[in-house]
């Protein structure tokens, strides 16, 4: 089967790889992508196509893999070529964001599929889990069973897949944010060692691995902050409030500034931008 990813970043990548261990051949589109990019699409042999319309002639699978808020925009590059194949939209949105891109796809005569990917890029079996919502989920599911992708098909109501990536990475990235939040504050009051001395009582190591845990966030601080936005649409749609995490979109924003770093930033410059505004 000819699979194009869209597009071959961390977890692009590893999802294509995925893909490449069942025999299947996957395409990518150079265009406007960066050097980091073109070099893990040569080291795993993706195939180049010139357009997007090439694309979308030559696949019968396209599978988007970008920041949450590009998601609706690269919907639109593909209706644009009359794509009448799957298309699979698997990145951090809200149920709400995916039922509009399946109405924009049915409109032109294609197949939509709603995931969501729980996990880091997916090398080790058990680790990542993409799940799956729609007609042709099944379909999307088999381009990976002989990868460590794991796959669950979630039915046939778009939205699904969509809406356990949002509850659960609301807690897991949400709890990070609360973490940054509370650090921050507590350095700003001059309490955070009593802070850290106080969760070390009795062997803890947990204000070892906050520290670490604020120090990592940083490098994909940028893209969390689009993916809480579209967890608090979610939860506002579920009758709930939504302030939490459009705060903790505030809080990674702070810290977009960290994105192309090589190491992981001091914690001292960590507390240093979530207390600074990030107009």
């Amino acid at each position: 089967m000819k699979i194009s990813i869209l597009h071959p970043g961390a977890m692009g990548i590893s999802l294509a790889a995925s893909a490449q261990a069942g025999g299947h051949q996957v395409f990518w589109l150079p265009e406007g992508r960066s050097s980091k990019t073109r070099e893990r699409a040569t080291a795993y042999g993706l195939s180049e196509l010139k357009s997007l319309l090439e694309m979308c002639k030559t696949c019968s699978i396209i599978i988007s893999v970008c920041p949450p808020h590009a998601a609706v925009d690269v919907a639109q590059q593909i209706v644009s070529t009359s794509f009448k194949g799957i298309y699979a939209d698997v990145n951090a949105i809200s149920p709400q964001k995916a039922k509009t891109i399946h109405q924009l796809m049915n409109s032109k005569g294609s197949e939509f599929v709603d995931g969501g990917i729980i996990g880091g890029p997916a090398w080790e079996p058990q680790s990542t889990w993409l799940y799956l919502a729609g007609i042709e989920a099944s379909k999307v599911a088999t381009c990976f069973h002989d990868g460590p992708l794991e796959t669950e098909i979630m039915g046939t109501e778009i939205g699904q897949a969509s809406a356990i990536k949002m509850s659960f990475a609301a807690y897991t990235k949400g709890s990070t944010a609360l973490l940054c939040a509370i650090m921050a504050t507590a350095d700003e009051m001059g309490v955070r060692e009593a802070l850290e001395k106080q969760w070390s009582r009795n062997g803890s190591d947990f204000a070892e691995r906050t520290q670490n845990r604020l120090r990592r966030v940083t490098a994909k601080a940028w893209r969390f902050s689009g993916e809480m936005e579209e967890i608090a649409s979610t939860f506002q749609a579920a009758g709930l409030p939504e302030g939490f995490h459009l705060a903790a979109a505030d809080i990674y924003k702070r810290l977009s500034d960290f994105k192309d770093a090589e190491t992981p930033p001091e914690l001292e410059d960590v507390l240093q931008a979530l207390k600074s505004k990030h107009e």
